[in-house]
């Protein structure tokens, strides 16, 4: 296995459309490392590169020791798992593993113990003189991985290879892929736009929008302390509850939202000064808010809009002026639609945003 190591790498296309602007991103040895974002954020053009699949505007990529602009996509020692899978359809799954092993005309006691050992480390011994048609979705991606290992490639590079799978097997699969990071010990990267794939198997997560890195992190880094707007609406689900406003004294600190709601503010909250009287939008995620005992005072109350009951958490959409304000509630929730619903936010659960929606530090007491 190897480091892999961007250094100011870019993508332009015909016509000056930017894909990736000058990114730089050291993945350790051994490391697994996700791109997420939405659609056309430039992350699985940036895993192109990587692969060679994709020609470079600017930058260097290094693989190990070794700078690899030039260099063939075959000869960089990598191995590919894409959002098809790629099967040959008239050979069986042993020859389907082989194929790639016979071209490099490697010894046939090597390519045989090669493919047994993949086969066991996937559980899929029993499927070896099955053809691609006979398999499952998640079987066939098994063959996909399967295939990968058998090169021991120093990166293994996967381009959202669970999309085809339904929710059940991705779950699974997600479960397969980080053991096989763990008995492995492999370099890994990974392209997905679903950030939960992305919070359950990153070590770190790079987070892209627009051809641009928004923040690179651990997954619990990224939820806790998200750098923009952006990565903290994108991380988490259901997403981080936004209002704009401004903070004012007024009866206690409150939060005024431009639509006129007014939030009271926890008491032990303690913004900077210098952000009292100015544009901020304040953010907190659904389970850092809780329901205000009868008779307190609350942060807000406003009417219920929807109540989801999931079973172990129940969902309710508040009614602001402002928009919908989604709380989280473990267990079941006394919440009846069009009844008002007092609750409290929690300050340390509290993120505010500038108004460029770059993450303010918040002081701590």
């Amino acid at each position: 296995m190897a480091q892999v190591i961007l250094q100011q790498v870019s993508k332009t296309y015909p016509g000056g459309v930017i894909a990736v602007h000058p990114l730089d991103l050291h993945i350790a040895h051994g490391e697994f490392v996700v791109l997420v974002g939405p659609s056309g954020c430039g992350k699985s053009t940036t895993l192109r590169m990587i692969a060679g699949l994709e020609e470079i505007t600017g930058g260097t990529v290094a693989i190990g020791d070794r700078v690899v602009n030039e260099v063939e996509p075959r000869d960089r020692n990598i191995a590919m798992v894409f959002q098809n899978y790629a099967l040959y359809p008239h050979m069986d799954v042993r020859e389907n593993l082989e194929f790639g092993l016979r071209m490099r005309k490697m010894p046939r006691e090597e390519i045989t113990r090669r493919v047994d050992d993949a086969a066991r480390i996937l559980g899929i011994e029993l499927l070896l003189k099955r053809k691609p048609r006979a398999l499952s979705g998640g079987q066939r991606q098994r063959v996909a991985l399967g295939r990968a290992i058998v090169r021991d490639p120093d990166v293994f590079l996967f381009d959202e290879p669970l999309s085809n799978l339904d929710a059940k097997m991705r779950v699974q699969m997600r479960a397969e892929i980080a053991r096989l990071h763990h008995r492995l010990g492999a370099t890994m990267i990974y392209v997905t736009h679903d950030q939960t794939e992305a919070m359950t198997l990153g070590q770190r997560i790079v987070v892209m929008k627009d051809g641009v890195v928004q923040q690179v992190a651990a997954p619990l880094e990224l939820y806790e302390r998200p750098a923009n707007r952006f990565v903290a609406g994108f991380i988490g689900s259901p997403a981080m509850n936004f209002l704009s406003g401004h903070l004012e004294r007024a009866e206690g600190l409150r939060f005024i939202t431009d639509s006129g709601d007014s939030v009271a503010m926890p008491a032990d909250f303690a913004p900077a000064a210098r952000l009292l009287d100015r544009p901020t939008v304040m953010g907190i995620r659904p389970e850092h808010i809780d329901l205000a005992a009868a008779g307190a005072a609350s942060g807000l109350a406003a009417p219920v809009q929807v109540v989801e009951s999931l079973g172990s958490e129940t969902m309710v959409h508040l009614g602001l002026k402002s928009g919908t304000f989604v709380v989280r509630f473990p267990g079941q929730a006394a919440a009846k639609i069009d009844k008002p619903l007092a609750v409290n936010l929690r300050a340390d659960g509290i993120r505010l945003f500038d108004a460029d929606e770059q993450g303010l530090a918040l002081p701590t007491a």
